[in-house]
């Protein structure tokens, strides 16, 4: 049986047909849906470019192809483009398929409406908020409150007509997008971490720092990344006597605007701009050089992030959004868009060894739960509920299926 799976991730397309990937959700993501289903078809915009782009990684192959949706950035360039998008759309579901999708998403939103006037079964993975990612200061748009409210209530009500949901937070994601009674639903992230994620030890106790190398990773297309406040903070740990220095990982159209506030700020020589940095043990460079990992997000569904950072035994400070308390402790969480609580925070964090440490353990252990083998049970749990709903004449084939 096939797996139709829509996903927000933007791919490119190299002139020979291949498709590939500069971010994340590359082949090897895909491939756990493998583990019930037999191919895999991914649909999502892509972008055509004259040759395979630098450091990509490819997407489709062994099972896996890709249903190019026209590329768009944008509500806007979204509507200028939404008929082709409709007519793309129309025919990338055949008769058996079994449909996944993965929402808050535009062309998830599309589909379920194919879906509802057919009246096929489909499963939902929740893996963001739209009521916070539409957040007043977590995007700046003229549309922002109208999309809030409509991207809110198409998720509630997708999540009801849905006959298996997935969610990749443990609480916050149910509370506010409950399924319908009766449906299948699952926890577990879309997050998975390979053994050399994980530091081998928590890091040691040490004495009071004050050169502090903070760390922060996000994309900057919109300012729900809070790296403003971040920045913001930043010269009230100077002041508090901490030589801070900060780096962020991740790149877009917002960056100009943050190397302005620094600017302003007569930061120069404190926050580093690292750019897009690969995946895996690049990123991990950075973080095993770090001293506190810093989350300042106004919106959030599950960060990866923030579990690959609790994986090296990073310390972290966080904001109260989405499912970051459900990974960080109380004591390390601050309200969104608040420098001033954000630099105590991290002030009393750095100028206490013991909770150092104690963090240290306490982020490698939470991340534990994160680990492949952990994940890769419940998803499967999950998956063949959703070839079973899709497909009930089969249920024999599909319980006797992989372990």
């Amino acid at each position: 049986m096939r797996l139709v799976v829509t996903s927000e991730q933007r791919f490119l397309r190299s002139p020979d047909g291949r498709v590939w990937t500069t971010t994340g959700a590359a082949n090897d993501f895909w491939q756990r849906y493998r583990t019930v289903f037999d191919e895999v078809l991914v649909v999502a915009r892509v972008d055509e470019r004259p040759g395979r782009p630098a450091e990509a990684r490819r997407v489709d192959g062994a099972g896996v192809a890709v249903h190019a949706v026209p590329h768009y950035v944008g509500p806007l360039h979204y509507l200028r483009r939404l008929r082709r998008v409709r007519a793309a759309l129309r025919t990338c579901l055949a008769p058996g398929d079994a449909v996944l999708l993965r929402v808050p998403s535009a062309l998830g939103s599309l589909l379920h409406r194919r879906l509802r006037r057919g009246r096929r079964p489909f499963g939902l993975e929740v893996v963001g908020d739209p009521f916070d990612v539409f957040a007043p200061g977590a995007m700046h748009h003229p549309l922002r409150a109208p999309l809030r409210r409509w991207f809110t209530a198409r998720l509630r009500a997708q999540c009801r007509g849905a006959s298996a949901v997935a969610y990749v937070t443990e609480r916050a994601l149910q509370a506010r997008y409950p399924a319908a009674h009766g449906a299948v639903t699952a926890a577990y992230s879309s997050i998975q971490l390979d053994p050399a994620a994980f530091a081998g030890r928590p890091r040691p106790l040490g004495p009071p720092k004050v050169a502090v190398r903070l760390v922060s990773v996000g994309s900057l297309e919109q300012p729900y990344k809070g790296i403003d406040t971040l920045i913001e903070a930043l010269p009230m740990l100077v002041r508090a006597g901490l030589e801070a220095h900060l780096v962020h990982l991740g790149d877009g159209r917002c960056r100009a605007d943050l190397e302005r506030l620094v600017r302003e700020r007569r930061l120069g020589g404190r926050v580093a701009f690292a750019g897009a940095v690969p995946p895996g043990a690049p990123v991990r460079r950075f973080l095993d050089d770090a001293d506190l990992f810093v989350l300042p997000s106004r919106t959030e569904g599950l960060p990866r992030a923030l579990i690959e950072a609790m994986a090296r035994g990073l310390p972290a400070i966080g904001t109260r959004v989405g499912g970051i308390p459900e990974l960080l402790s109380g004591a390390h969480l601050v309200p969104p868009g608040d420098p001033v609580a954000l630099a105590y925070a991290i002030t009393a964090l750095v100028a206490d060894p013991q909770a150092m440490a104690a963090a240290s353990a306490r982020n490698l252990a939470r991340a534990g739960n994160y680990a492949a083998d952990t994940l890769a049970r419940r998803r499967t749990a999950f998956y063949r509920a959703l070839r079973v709903l899709t497909a009930p004449d089969r249920v024999e084939e599909v319980v006797g299926g992989a372990d």
